[in-house]
């Protein structure tokens, strides 16, 4: 999950030529501005209304990295999203604009949002909306397109096998070929104009598990094939392509309790899996990003749960960025305010991070977007 893009998230980046190009192909449709929250957080259990942290729950917040230092880098605020939202899983960037889909939000879990940042005029667009609210939902852009795959419709269960497509230049949706099977919180990646759909969680509720499975949809032919599996079945993930290689990164088996800082790469040439240098930060539901070259994940969510009731919370803010050249990590400036469950994409040289759960699980969505550089 850019999730999102991926969603984590992955995220489409382009150079300066291919970004006028695509433009002058793909023209942004007329969106509708939508005016910045004024309120921070909301919390969902209490019919999304406005939500003040207490000091146990920002005690929740981790921001300390085992990772040498690397270029410290520097945040800084921009607009906040219209509501506070968070588990949208991941989001995507096409044309130089971020798109953001479904999610908590005002109440309820099954929410169609479909947001759209643009860097430049430091504004939130409503876009049409998902054809049905889904909240986990992958998402991923390529060649002027913007694909959501499946989701969750309650919290955190009754995951369906719903795809869509949605059309950049028309702003319109359109249902493709459904999943071969049912999940939700699983990553999307583009590879040579396929769609990778890795990992993710399935139902039963009450026997929630994440999965392993690895699927590919082809936009040409409609279709689906299946893929060598994660070596290790986890799903809110960091997933990303570079250099011909999918890289998925940390998440969890079945709950933030059992969180992984495991590192496999996809060799799409080979249908195989290999290991990587393992994230120094243990953690799920964090985003990530391609970002000059290296890997970079921000944010996340872990603790440990007893009879359902979650205790050493942490929320976590770390940034920290890998180096595919030397398989090394390092550490950057943390997140100012640390989220999981975030929005996060690589447009031009800033990453942006919107939205997400502001304590551990999905109790608290949050509206505060803010954006790191390097520059």
């Amino acid at each position: 999950m850019n999730r999102r893009h991926l969603l984590g998230a992955s995220a489409a980046m382009l150079s300066a030529p291919a970004l006028a190009q695509t433009q002058h192909q793909h023209p942004a449709p007329a969106l509708t501005p939508l005016t910045p929250s004024t309120v921070p957080y909301h919390n969902v259990f209490e019919g999304g209304t406005p939500h003040h942290m207490t000091p146990q729950q920002e005690a929740q917040r981790v921001t300390d990295s085992p990772a040498p230092a690397g270029p410290a880098g520097r945040w800084v605020a921009r607009a906040d999203m219209p509501i506070p939202r968070s588990e949208m899983a991941w989001a995507t960037a096409w044309n130089g604009r971020m798109h953001v889909v479904g999610g908590y939000g005002e109440g309820r879990f099954n929410q169609a949002y479909h947001t759209v940042y643009d860097p430049g005029a430091d504004r939130w667009f409503d876009a049409a909306p998902l054809p049905r609210g889904a909240n986990h939902v992958a998402v991923v852009a390529d060649a002027g397109k913007v694909y959501a795959l499946g989701g969750f419709i309650e919290q955190n269960r009754a995951c369906d096998d719903l795809a869509f497509v949605y059309d950049v230049a028309s702003n319109r949706w359109s249902e493709i070929a459904r999943l071969p099977r049912q999940r939700a919180a699983a990553a999307a990646v583009v590879h040579e104009g396929k769609i990778h759909l890795i990992g993710g969680g399935t139902d039963p509720a009450d026997e929630r598990a994440s999965v392993a499975w690895h699927e590919v949809y082809d936009p040409a032919t409609d279709r689906w094939e299946r893929r060598r599996p994660l070596p290790a079945a986890r799903d809110h993930v960091g997933c990303v392509t570079h250099n011909g290689l999918i890289h998925v990164v940390g998440g969890r088996f079945n709950t933030f309790q059992y969180n992984t800082d495991l590192h496999h790469v996809y060799l799409p040439q080979d249908d195989n899996w290999e290991l990587r240098a393992p994230m120094p930060t243990t953690r799920s539901g964090h985003g990530m990003v391609i970002y000059r070259g290296r890997v970079f994940c921000m944010g996340g969510e872990g603790g440990i749960l007893e009879r359902r009731v979650p205790r050493d919370a942490k929320v976590f803010g770390q940034m920290e960025s890998y180096d595919p050249a030397s398989d090394t990590w390092q550490r950057h400036a943390p997140m100012l305010t640390p989220r999981h469950a975030v929005a996060a994409t690589a447009i031009g040289d800033w990453i942006y991070v919107a939205g997400g759960g502001a304590v551990l699980g999905g109790a608290v969505q949050s509206a505060i977007h803010e954006a790191f550089t390097l520059s």
